[in-house]
């Protein structure tokens, strides 16, 4: 995906890099933590650099580091990270009819170095998937500017993470200014009627089923999300079609 010159050219590369600025410092502040977090749980800086380069995935890393401290075993670390992951699964499945057009090995670059916002910044520029050639590369080179200026500023706040660990107290309170950030990202992304109501449905199921183990309260929270927005949609389409 990020190999071919084509999509480094294209504007739409450009205008993605500047949309991931608009919520960059929160995803800096969150990378920033992770990186502490690895450190001070007791994996060391080689482990906890080569994990944030592999995993790339702040919500996997963070539900794995206690498990790993604890010693847990591989399967319980294995299937926590895969239940938390479980909402990529969503958007692979929304996403497919935009990348069929391209390469497997475009789309598997993708599945690694797409991330929560930029998802939700590709389908808010491009509501709809092209089908002319010339608007899917445009979609692709956004998509490709979106996420490569993000995974270029998680890593690099994720090893200053890393790096700056010993020096970083935990009475700082860095963990919760992270989660600070992400919920001013939240606010700044729910300029609509459906996002309000997904945002105010996930976070009361994610609370509401956070008893359930492996993080599995995450994926309830998509689901719960999902389907309310799906009724509602359908409930309006059917008034349209009633009324007209």
């Amino acid at each position: 995906m990020f190999f071919d010159p084509a999509n480094f050219r294209h504007p739409a590369f450009r205008q993605g890099m500047v949309d991931t600025l608009k919520v960059a410092p929160g995803i800096w502040a969150w990378g920033l933590m992770t990186g502490v977090a690895m450190v001070q749980a007791g994996l060391g800086p080689a482990m906890s650099t080569l994990m944030t380069l592999l995993v790339y995935g702040g919500s996997a890393q963070l539900a794995a580091i206690p498990l790993l401290g604890a010693g847990a075993p591989a399967w319980v670390i294995l299937a926590t990270a895969f239940c938390v992951n479980l909402r990529f699964a969503v958007f692979s499945l929304h996403l497919r009819q935009y990348m069929m057009a391209w390469p497997r090995w475009q789309r598997l670059s993708i599945g690694y170095f797409i991330a929560d916002l930029n998802y939700v910044q590709f389908v808010e520029r491009y509501p709809q998937p092209a089908t002319h050639p010339d608007d899917q590369r445009s979609e692709m080179a956004y998509l490709c500017g979106n996420c490569f200026l993000n995974w270029i500023g998680w890593q690099v706040a994720s090893l200053m993470g890393i790096v700056l660990a010993a020096q970083i107290p935990l009475q700082w309170g860095l963990g919760f200014a992270g989660v600070l950030a992400l919920v001013g990202i939240l606010c700044s992304l729910s300029q609509s009627r459906m996002r309000v109501i997904s945002l105010a449905v996930s976070g009361t199921a994610a609370v509401a089923a956070f008893a359930l183990p492996l993080r599995l309260n995450i994926l309830v929270a998509i689901a719960a999300a999902v389907a309310v927005c799906l009724l509602i949609e359908r409930t309006s389409l059917a008034d349209k079609k009633a009324n007209s």
